[in-house]
């Protein structure tokens, strides 16, 4: 039974799952909402327009109807007066065209925003799988499909009936009216029609729209299976991991290593820890931990101390403060800096003996360092 509900869709999609869905140009649309805002600015650029476009019309049928007895019999006359009106309501109509285009453009965009991908294009043959078909046929999908179609067969229909209906004396008298003064109001009552009927189309974006957004969502639904697959996925299988870690501790080490060389002494446990520091009194404020470990580090640390000549200071309290309070890369805690000061001059006092001869200095003994710094709580 835990099996069977893993393998169940319960689970809501995760971002990694949308946004893979979206670049394969699968987001939520709605058709009805892209048709209805289509018309809608139809319907409103027609009432903006409606007196330059007739004007327009009306000038090209007098344009039309108006020849000389050559025109009317040269073809090639009439060809180019064809296409002089052909051009002239072109450029009138291109306010209009560039409205609905704007409209088809951002209509989409209200539910899913800009997306731009070539992946929608690409064949699906599995389409074309006969029993997949008819799986479609008597799906949720296309039983809401058939019931919208129904409600707006009978919605859009009555209304365009009740306004024709109601507009029904203002129609009948635009016969008596002037030709300019009739086709303006055409053209208002023309948009007025149109918009009331478009304005019906309200009340099936408003089911449309959450409908598709549901059933996107439900589509995009994952298994706890494919969940916790994609969590591994994003996170990395434990073993991956697990190299991932060594592979960085082994280049940190190579890394303090490398900085070995350029410490300026190495304070030992004698044997279980050991720690690397440097000091330049031109360029730092205090002491700086350039390397530090325990056990096999800390014997490779004092093999390279001894490899590269750096003095080597047996001082197992301060080795272990130092050790357990010192950072790589750090500067050294400031209730050390009495005892580290001790120890860097004696490597000052001992690099001055080895170039200069005479008496060699004395190791340093008792370092001050804190108890509550000293994991053991010793004193040198």
């Amino acid at each position: 039974m835990a099996e069977d509900s893993d393998l169940e869709r319960t689970e809501p999609a995760s971002s990694r799952r949308i946004e893979q869905a979206r670049e394969k140009g699968q987001v939520p649309r709605s058709r009805e909402l892209s048709t209805f805002a289509v018309l809608l600015a139809a319907g409103g650029g027609l009432m903006a327009m409606s007196p330059h476009l007739m004007d327009s019309l009306a000038g090209v049928m007098r344009g039309g109807l108006t020849l000389d007895r050559n025109a009317a019999f040269d073809p090639l006359q009439m060809l180019v007066r064809l296409q002089h009106q052909t051009m002239s309501i072109l450029f009138d109509f291109i306010p209009f065209i560039l409205l609905m285009v704007i409209a088809a453009l951002l209509a989409p965009m209200v539910l899913s925003g800009w997306l731009f991908t070539f992946q929608a294009l690409q064949p699906d043959f599995s389409r074309l799988d006969p029993f997949k078909g008819i799986g479609r046929l008597f799906s949720t999908h296309s039983l809401v499909e058939l019931a919208k179609a129904l409600i707006k067969t009978v919605l859009i229909g009555g209304v365009a009936f009740w306004v024709i209906w109601h507009n029904k004396e203002a129609m009948f008298g635009l016969a008596g009216e002037p030709l300019n003064q009739g086709l303006a109001h055409l053209g208002s009552l023309m948009g007025v029609t149109f918009l009331s009927i478009v304005g019906s189309m309200i009340l099936i974006v408003a089911v449309d729209v959450p409908f598709q957004l549901w059933e996107h969502a439900s589509k995009l639904k994952m298994t706890k299976e494919e969940v916790r697959q994609e969590h591994k996925e994003m996170e990395g299988s434990p073993e991956v991991k697990a190299q991932v870690r060594r592979m960085q501790r082994e280049m940190a080490r190579r890394r303090m290593m490398a900085e070995v060389p350029k410490a300026d002494v190495i304070v030992t446990n004698p044997t279980h820890y050991a720690v690397a520091l440097r000091y330049q009194d031109k360029s730092m404020r205090a002491p700086t931990v350039v390397a530090k470990g325990a056990e096999l580090v800390a014997a490779r640390i004092r093999e390279l101390g001894e490899e590269h000549r750096i003095p080597i200071l047996e001082a197992p309290p301060l080795a272990r403060a130092l050790f357990r309070h010192g950072e790589l890369g750090e500067e050294i805690p400031a209730a050390l800096y009495t005892a580290v000061a001790e120890v860097l001059a004696y490597v000052y006092q001992l690099r001055h003996h080895e170039t200069a001869g005479g008496a060699a200095p004395q190791r340093p003994q008792n370092l001050a360092v804190p108890p509550d710094l000293d994991p053991e709580g010793g004193t040198a």
